[in-house]
């Protein structure tokens, strides 16, 4: 069974699940399917996040960076966005998936114009 539990989101991306559609306008005239899907920014709700960008650790100053002994510390730089909330984001950026039948945004930090977020 497919569940977004077993995804794991690489780098500074995000994945979002589209918000539904409005099928009318504000003065009640229908829209033709996959109007919105043309449009430059679309919105959707964070369901993952990955770890962020890659910052390099250095232990001692004086180390040669390209060793292979360095360890796997690694440190990030994490995105902005958290689960839940709601992405304004580039669309001509994002890259579509579907995955269990359901439509999935894969979007980098970059592309995010705008979070809303309620903090309790």
């Amino acid at each position: 069974m497919h569940s977004i539990d077993n995804l794991i989101v690489v780098g500074d991306r995000v994945l979002i699940k589209p918000k539904t559609a409005p099928e009318k306008t504000r003065s009640g005239l229908l829209l033709p399917a996959g109007y919105n899907e043309k449009e430059p920014i679309q919105s959707g709700y964070v369901m993952k996040c990955g770890p962020g960008i890659p910052i390099p650790v250095s232990k001692d100053p004086e180390e040669e960076p390209w060793k292979t002994d360095q360890g796997s510390d690694s440190q990030y730089i994490p995105p902005q966005a958290q689960v839940g909330d709601l992405a304004l984001f580039l669309q001509k950026s994002a890259v579509e998936i579907v995955y269990g039948g359901e439509k999935y945004f894969i979007v980098p930090n970059s592309a995010i114009l705008l979070l809303e977020r309620n903090e309790l």
